[in-house]
């Protein structure tokens, strides 16, 4: 049995949120919250293949995919503003409690709904969403943190470069062994959607603010400490952006975090589809009941 997606829009703090939902509204809430420069359209596949047991949420972030991108006069691009339209969302759906998955972005925008209401999320399954120093590749970030702590055009030359198709291509096929089993659909639906005039000024109002997510971590690793919360990683051991230490810290404040280092790149669900509905399947189904 194919259980039917649903494309829906609704207008949060008078902005058009859309999302996709799927599953029995009476099972377990998953709340899925794509990264950097996806949308929900990056669990196209895994809706469809979790909605007979859960119900799934995945809404497009302000300034992506097919929900609102105001210019930056008009929305206060920030992570605390995103979080703030998926609480709205969540809350207007009367989803009360729910587990989270998280990748990318959507990983500090998930750390911001379960830090203040922990009562609410009943487990994580992460994707190379990140809460640890140890996660964050060198080589990919240093620009982007020299861009942060310093904006300007001596600096942002090297966040412009991950506006490009070339740059979004490579976060797709980067580490992936079979580059065959990514379709160019994913980094062509991407960037039309970047391309969008303005979304530039978006992103990079975006790049600014990141580092007051790391400035979160210890209060989200206490946060991991005091709830012991049931997480999952499923990551890219070979990501190029987060890489594999930053799904191996989280054992240090949750030991019974289950952790899989799959032989992919950043959006390992690309390449990894089966095995990574396979994980989820068990581990939801043991740690939820």
């Amino acid at each position: 049995m194919v259980v039917p997606v649903r494309h829906l829009t609704t207008t949060v703090e008078g902005q058009r949120v859309f999302y996709r939902e799927a599953g029995p509204g009476s099972a377990p809430a998953i709340v899925l919250l794509h990264g950097f420069p996806a949308s929900s359209h990056m669990f196209r596949n895994l809706i469809p293949a979790l909605a007979d047991r859960y119900h799934l949420i995945a809404p497009d972030h302000i300034g992506f995919g097919y929900s609102s991108a105001p210019p930056l006069a008009e929305f206060p691009y920030t992570f605390d503003a995103l979080a703030r339209i998926t609480t709205g969302l969540l809350e207007q759906l009367g989803i009360e409690t729910y587990s989270i998955y998280v990748h990318d972005y959507g990983a500090p925008i998930g750390w911001r709904l379960a830090v203040p209401t922990p009562d609410k999320v009943t487990a994580i399954i992460s994707q190379s969403g990140n809460a640890y120093m140890e996660g964050f590749v060198t080589e990919f970030w240093k620009g982007l943190f020299d861009y942060a702590s310093s904006p300007g055009p001596e600096t942002e030359s090297s966040p412009r470069t991950l506006l490009t198709l070339e740059s979004t291509r490579w976060q797709y096929l980067h580490g992936v062994a079979d580059e065959s089993l990514v379709s160019p659909d994913t980094w062509t639906h991407d960037q039309a959607l970047l391309d969008r005039p303005g979304n530039d000024e978006i992103q990079l109002q975006l790049f600014r603010d990141y580092p007051k997510n790391i400035e979160a971590y210890p209060a989200v690793q206490e946060y991991f400490r005091t709830s012991q919360v049931p997480l999952l990683a499923v990551w890219g051991k070979n990501d190029g952006i987060f890489g594999p230490d930053g799904a191996r810290a989280f054992q240090r404040d949750l030991p019974t975090a289950e952790i899989h280092l799959l032989d992919s790149g950043h959006f390992a669900l690309e390449s990894q589809l089966d095995t990574i509905t396979g994980y989820i399947r068990g581990f939801l189904g043991r740690v939820l009941g």
